[in-house]
């Protein structure tokens, strides 16, 4: 029974993506495009989840849902646009036809390509099952032991552009 849970499971979720992708590369209006890419992020986020990647799920939620996204509609609501009193004009997203014609044959020829991809992929399931193990604890014990010297690097890169970022957005002109 619990199968039939993880199938549903995760046919649910990647149709939740699939369908909150297309909603954003439909959409001409860019806030509902915005808040598209959040169910579209939670939908990837679950099937990490789902993939048994569970500190890859959280961190998927937490940077893009939680950092990134927030960060893209602020950009979007704060970002100044021409004075037009046509409510119909208000965040929407215009483009050539021609390109736009172009665009959906691009894009209509690589989605032809994977489906022959994955059509004569010979996917073969072999050795053992996936265990649900956590795979935090793994990441955790590797990241404290193997691979110290390259966290440590990322860590001290990070603080030093966030004392860079610090002084350049310091007011050098003091007000007098």
């Amino acid at each position: 029974m619990s199968i039939n849970m993880e199938v549903a499971a995760f046919y649910g979720f990647s149709l939740l993506a699939i369908i909150a992708a297309l909603f954003i590369l439909f959409s001409k209006n860019l806030i509902y495009g915005a808040f598209a890419l959040f169910l579209a992020f939670l939908g990837v986020g679950a099937l990490y989840v789902l993939a048994g990647a569970d500190f890859l799920g959280v961190t998927q939620i937490m940077i893009y849902v939680g950092g990134i996204l927030v960060l893209l509609i602020f950009g979007i609501m704060l970002t100044q646009k021409k004075k037009n009193d046509d409510p119909q004009q208000h965040n929407r997203v215009e483009i050539l036809l021609s390109r736009g014609i172009w665009g959906s044959l691009l894009g209509a020829g690589f989605f032809v390509l994977l489906i022959k991809i994955i059509a004569t992929a010979n996917f073969k399931m072999t050795g053992e099952t996936i265990s649900s193990k956590s795979t935090i604890k793994t990441i955790g014990v590797e990241l404290m032991t193997s691979h110290l010297l390259p966290f440590e690097i990322a860590a001290i890169l990070l603080l030093v552009a966030l004392v860079g970022a610090a002084y350049l957005a310091m007011n050098r002109n003091p007000a007098p």
